[in-house]
């Protein structure tokens, strides 16, 4: 039984989650989003149509670094998944230009398509930029994740990149192009990959992480989960699988990270120091290129300053 989205509670309750951002801040989102200016608002309602989600942001880079630094969070991962073969040059232009930005907080990954035939020169082009990892979102994609050339690719970048892979949505999972089941595949064949499935293991498909990967050395991340996961299964993800394999993500610009951490508090009554932890779990995943070291940082404490009262499509 999936819930109806939940609300964090009032802007104040909210606002008790934010701490000082900074680019050597240890704390980081494993799962954001940032588009070019002239697709932005093309790509938010391809996403609002798909995930009938209002988008609570612009999908633009400056927005994004201001919402992670009023969510007290210092480093972000910035994914684009490129729709078709022919976007997955474009796609990566995008996320070197974003790593060229070098401000110490943006960690874009590269994206893969199994029907693009040059793949292997394009990994090399990826790993020499200095990117680390590669989304993989089989749903809005085309293709299975279950597809023979796709673990062809995944097999020869297992040892050189991470992969951010969506996993779920509302179709049962034979059917549906991802699913925990076809994610357990590919773990158990490549048990050396560095796999983060996003959405708790499987957006909509809680129900079938319980069965597959929960409880295994696959990190999972929280983004677009906490809002509609039913309570019970969300308790059993969280008692049942290794804290340090969780990470934080907040989807945005489909959701806001401060309302994100307000919902892992509120919803699972986690402590300052538990959310300190799976704050910075990712950045022990990806620790902060060279020259930016993170800091030492306390337990993730309430905002002192609170008061109570040019690609065509990529995604």
């Amino acid at each position: 039984m999936i819930d109806e989205p939940r609300d964090a509670g009032s802007p104040s309750a909210s606002a008790q989650t934010a701490a000082t951002a900074a680019p050597g801040n240890g704390y980081i989102d494993v799962h954001t989003h940032s588009f070019h200016p002239k697709i932005a608002h093309k790509v938010l309602k391809q996403l609002e149509s798909h995930y009938r989600i209002q988008p609570v942001g612009s999908g633009l880079l400056e927005d994004l670094l201001q919402v992670e630094t009023a969510a007290g969070i210092g480093r972000m991962v910035v994914h684009s998944a490129a729709t078709t073969p022919a976007q997955v040059i474009p796609a990566n232009n995008w996320a070197l230009e974003l790593l060229k930005k070098d401000t110490g907080r943006i960690e874009p990954f590269g994206t893969v398509h199994p029907e693009f035939g040059k793949w292997e020169s394009e990994l090399d082009r990826l790993e020499r930029a200095g990117i680390r990892g590669l989304k993989i979102h089989p749903d809005f994609q085309g293709f299975r994740l279950d597809d023979p050339q796709l673990f062809t690719i995944m097999e020869a970048a297992a040892d050189r990149f991470v992969f951010m892979i969506h996993v779920g949505d509302r179709l049962p999972p034979a059917e549906n192009p991802s699913c925990p089941y076809k994610l357990l595949a590919i773990h158990e064949a490549l048990p050396q990959a560095k796999i983060i499935a996003a959405h708790l293991g499987g957006y909509l498909h809680w129900q079938w992480v319980l069965k597959t990967i929960l409880g295994r050395k696959v990190y999972i991340d929280t983004s677009s989960s906490l809002s509609y996961i039913d309570q019970p299964l969300l308790e059993a993800i969280f008692e049942r699988h290794p804290r340090e394999y969780i990470l934080f993500g907040s989807d945005w610009p489909l959701q806001d990270p401060k309302t994100e951490i307000g919902l892992l508090r509120s919803r699972l009554g986690l402590t300052d120091a538990e959310i300190s932890e799976i704050l910075a779990n990712g950045s022990k995943l990806l620790p902060a290129h060279a020259g930016h070291k993170p800091e030492q940082q306390p337990a993730f404490s309430p905002d002192p300053t609170r008061h109570d009262t040019s690609p065509d499509r990529s995604i």
